[in-house]
């Protein structure tokens, strides 16, 4: 009873990891730096906002497990959640970035209302949305091919949010200013703006991105950066020096209000996530049940769940990769705006990474088959960690070589991803062939609990590092100071935690010989339940 998934169905799943990505990619990357540098939150703030929200959304994702197992529509267990959570996941990504003008309490308050409740909103879309790929068939090498689409989309959705993103963020965020310039030297000139309305967060850069500011007001100790971010009084003229460009004219001149832009832009994406998502529910189809003489028993449930040691494996494993990829996720943006100076070139770079992402998972299936997917698992963590760590010596004017790098990286890295979401479907089979039950919602909040935990934990990490080195988002001295430990976390620290990822990923006890073992066996037994 192999049962094989149409290609458009598999490209209907994928479309809601693409949808899922918008929303969890934009938030592991552009939330930090959005609360820091926009909302004015202190990173360590950020980073402790982080860890509670996630950590207490464990709860919410073992309940979502249960819940969806115990869902019985026409529509099937897990399909329905896919629909009645696909606009409210879109309207609270709006609502996370969005920065109401509040007290510095209110604005706390406000960030761990709406983060508290898009983990919630999240976990009630993301756990069914796994689950159902191990009800979509009951062939193990299926469900590999599923997970390559799904992971295709899910790049795919994170490519759009973050190369589309920062431009989106320019464009509906221009200030549209008024701007003067004095040439001063050959290629030194000052600069006046004047916005027509106040800007509470403007970011001023030239358009290509080589010319250094200096505010005119600001000390000896001040070093020349390629933006500055300032607060703009409605019709008030701020003056910089600008060199390094002899062909600055005034439309070179950019002038960026965040706080609109980063709203518009998200508001954006939100419609085109909420538009997947009902595109996944309309195009998939649930076709494993349970055994016919499964009774509901909750306990029998956990007890399965506790002995079941390749997912108590998988779910550290799961913990840790995710981790290592929100960090590196997390302060991308970061490391190009306050290390390289060049803010959109992070679009650029995470455009390169995405599409070696989509190799990555495309290579994941054939990888597989030659090596199985333990081997895999591992030799991916290595090689992805000792790549990524080579950042470290790499310099602002290393372009090439951070690009190559990173992508390099990446390869590895969409591996960890597509083989754990396919590995949780074979521990919920091998759950069934050991116990004669299938609990698969509860098996996926494994997924989404270190999803989401192990990107609070990697929140928390930024955070510590940043106020260790005392970032502040808004101050260019204290910026410049945190360097070092914005270089240690684009590069060795994500490194560690793979390697460590790999020594855990050897005490998975499920290689492919067993895995013919469970599917022939399930097979069996539902081939049987049929004809009785």
């Amino acid at each position: 009873m192999n049962q094989k998934v149409p290609v458009r169905e598999k490209i209907g799943y994928a479309l809601g990891d693409g949808a899922a990505n918008i929303a969890w990619r934009g938030v592991a990357t552009f939330l930090f730096i959005f609360y820091t540098d926009v909302f004015g939150l202190n990173p360590a703030t950020v980073g402790v906002l982080f860890l509670v929200a996630r950590f207490s959304d464990g709860i919410s994702d073992v309940l979502m497990g249960i819940i969806g197992d115990r869902t019985n529509t026409k529509w099937g267990k897990f399909r329905p959640w896919i629909l009645w959570t696909a606009i409210p996941l879109g309207v609270i990504l709006s609502m996370l970035f969005t920065a109401p003008d509040m007290s510095d309490s209110g604005k706390i308050v406000y960030a761990y209302t709406t983060y508290i409740l898009f983990t919630l909103v999240y976990t009630a879309n993301n756990i069914p949305y796994g689950a159902l790929m191990a009800v979509m068939t009951g062939d193990d090498k299926e469900r590999t091919s599923i997970g390559s689409y799904r992971m295709v989309g899910a790049f795919a959705g994170g490519m759009l949010v973050q190369g589309a993103l920062l431009y989106l963020v320019a464009h509906f965020g221009n200030v549209d200013p008024t701007v003067k310039i004095s040439k001063l030297d050959t290629d030194k000139f000052e600069v006046t703006v004047e916005a027509p309305r106040y800007v509470e967060n403007a970011n001023i850069y030239t358009k290509n991105n080589i010319a250094l500011f200096t505010d005119e007001f600001a000390g000896e100790d001040y070093i020349p950066t390629k933006g500055v971010s300032f607060h703009m009084e409605a019709d008030k003229p701020y003056k910089f020096i600008v060199e390094g460009d002899p062909t600055l004219t005034e439309k070179g001149i950019s002038v960026i209000d965040q706080k609109k832009g980063y709203g518009y832009s998200m508001y954006l994406m939100s419609f085109f996530l909420s538009l997947f998502m009902i595109i996944t529910f309309l195009s998939t189809k649930e076709r494993v049940k349970p055994p016919k003489a499964q009774k509901t028993n909750l306990m029998q449930d956990f007890k399965d769940l506790i002995n079941n040691k390749p997912w108590l494996v998988l779910l550290v494993i799961g913990l840790l990769f995710n981790i290592y990829n929100s960090i590196k996720q997390g302060i991308t943006v970061i490391y190009f705006s306050h290390y390289l100076h060049n803010q959109l070139l992070a679009g650029s770079f995470m455009v390169g990474l995405t599409l070696a992402s989509i190799f990555g998972a495309m290579a994941t299936a054939p990888l597989s088959k030659k090596l199985g997917k333990k081997a895999l698992f591992i030799y991916a963590l290595i090689f992805s960690g000792v790549v990524n760590a080579l950042l470290y010596f790499m310099g602002p004017e290393d372009i090439v070589g951070i690009f190559a790098l990173g992508i390099i990286s990446e390869f590895g890295a969409a591996i960890f991803p597509t083989l754990f979401f396919t590995m949780l479907g074979d521990a919920a089979d091998y759950s069934e062939f050991k116990n004669g039950r299938r609990a698969t919602g509860l098996i996926y909040s494994a997924g989404s609990f270190a999803t989401k935990f192990g990107g609070g934990l990697a929140g928390a990490i930024i955070g510590f590092v940043l106020s260790a080195f005392s970032y502040d988002g808004k101050d260019t001295a204290a910026i410049q100071g945190s360097v070092p430990g914005i270089i240690m976390l684009m590069s060795w620290i994500p490194a560690i935690i793979a390697i460590i990822a790999a020594g855990f990923m050897s005490l998975y006890p499920l290689n492919q010989k067993k895995m013919d073992e469970v599917t022939i066996e399930l097979n069996n037994r539902r081939s049987k339940e049929q004809i009785a």
